[in-house]
């Protein structure tokens, strides 16, 4: 038997043009000032845990079944802890629930006392699933998130502490305390997958080491999981590995591609807060607003391959990291930005200025601006809350918590718009903590219309 192809040719589908790009000329400046000197203890690698074992252990290697596990790094005084990780069912016979348990020891003679002063930490299910937004929502009340990260920084922002998280734990002289113990389950979920995400702000008043591990929750006598002990994740410290599979091996710094791999991180990063006040120079303590019809922007966790022509990477510095994960802390995950815009208008007119947070088009170098794209289908980049404080045309204090959802390349809509009259000077600051689950770099950009 004989079969005959048709003699006229195929339809092609038609192919979905690129996105129109828009170029903004306006200028990009480095941000003033630099991280603060807090040290934190970051746990993002491996991001997708699929075995026991370390995921970050600042502990001495005397002792230990493998001493390249442990990076032998002590905190003392005031220092975060940011963890992100995610359990996957690799069988999908075995929904074992997966615990992150961090643990925190004092080596001294004396009892260390670790204040709790704000402490967060959110599962994907239920706590907080990725949930559709609007680009820009008020939040005044906690109530908008999307993601564990999301919802997470948006509590240290505002000074929480949860109530499951003590004031205090207190360590006795040579001992060890559970900091976190807490379940990433994945039962009832199809696929069988979840995250947690948690930031702390800690205080010590001795010196203490500090370790995450991944453990597999233990069955009782009846079957039924319960929570891992403290000798239980003693043990994991004292004779587990570095839990595998690694995350991709990152790129060297300086690097000559423009692939470049930034690996997650594993170590202790230099740097909480990022405070500083935006001014026209070091010698006056004032912004002047651009001229009318024109913009300019302050780069925001910038890194290599994303400098935006400042030449500027904020990325923080690794006082302590394993050898294949992030030479920095690129993204500055955790990181509080905290911004002051002294906004003053020297011309004879009133202006109207906004403020906004805009996602450009990650690029090293800029020619003629900014680049943007004009439709809004491009991945979403950056969900999080940013607090914006200012007094009003009226001259009262306002203090606003906006969500925002920003997608790949998007100019973004006003945080606040004012309208200053001839000489005025208007003080405007902008808070938030970098989220988990965004791509860098942002701009905080100043227009005039």
């Amino acid at each position: 038997m004989f079969s005959f192809l048709p003699i006229f040719p195929l339809a092609q589908a038609t192919p979905t043009p690129p996105p129109e790009e828009i170029v903004q000329p306006q200028e990009v400046r480095p941000l003033p000032g630099k991280l603060d000197n807090i040290p934190v203890f970051n746990s993002n690698s491996p991001e997708l845990v699929l075995k026991e074992g370390i995921l970050l252990s600042t502990f001495p290697a005397d002792g230990k079944s493998t001493p390249s596990a442990h990076l032998n790094f002590t905190f003392n005084g005031q220092f975060d802890i940011f963890a992100h990780h995610i359990a996957k069912a690799a069988n999908p016979e075995d929904l074992r629930t997966l615990y992150l348990g961090i643990i925190v020891h004092n080596p001294g003679k004396k009892p260390v006392t670790v204040d709790i002063l704000q402490a967060a930490s959110y599962l994907s299910q239920p706590d907080a699933p990725f949930i559709q937004l609007p680009s820009i929502v008020d939040n005044p009340n906690s109530t908008i998130y999307s993601g564990p990260g999301d919802r997470a920084m948006n509590d240290i922002l505002r000074g929480y502490r949860q109530a499951d998280f003590p004031p205090q734990l207190v360590i006795p002289a040579g001992e060890s305390r559970m900091l976190l113990n807490l379940p990433i389950p994945v039962q009832t979920l199809s696929p069988p997958l979840n995250g947690r995400s948690t930031l702390m702000r800690l205080r010590s008043d001795g010196i203490i080491y500090i370790a995450s591990l991944a453990r597999y929750a233990p069955v009782d006598e009846a079957g039924k999981e319960r929570e891992p002990t403290l000798g239980e994740w003693q043990e994991i410290l004292e004779l587990g590995e570095l839990s595998t599979p690694r995350d991709r091996t990152p790129t060297p710094p300086n690097p000559i591609t423009d692939k470049i791999i930034y690996g997650r991180v594993a170590g202790v990063a230099l740097g909480s807060i990022w405070n500083t006040e935006l001014v026209d120079n070091p010698n006056v303590n004032f912004l002047t607003i651009p001229k009318p019809g024109q913009a300019f922007s302050y780069g925001l966790s910038t890194l290599p391959g994303g400098l935006l022509g400042t030449g500027q990477s904020q990325s923080a510095n690794l006082l302590v990291r394993y050898p294949d994960t992030a030479y920095f802390a690129h993204g500055n995950y955790g990181v509080q930005y905290s911004l002051t815009l002294p906004l003053y208008n020297p011309t004879s007119e009133t202006q109207k200025v906004t403020v906004s947070l805009q996602t450009p088009i990650k690029e090293n170098s800029i020619q003629g601006g900014l680049r943007f794209f004009s439709s809004s289908s491009q991945p979403i980049f950056f969900r999080g809350t940013i607090q914006i404080r200012y007094n009003d045309d009226g001259g009262i204090p306002r203090t606003r918590y906006l969500h925002l959802i920003q997608r790949r390349g998007e100019e973004g809509e006003p945080l606040v718009t004012l309208n200053m009259p001839p000489s005025n000077r208007r003080l405007v600051q902008v808070d938030f903590l970098y989220p988990p689950d965004a791509s860098p770099p942002q701009v905080l950009t100043v227009t005039s219309d």
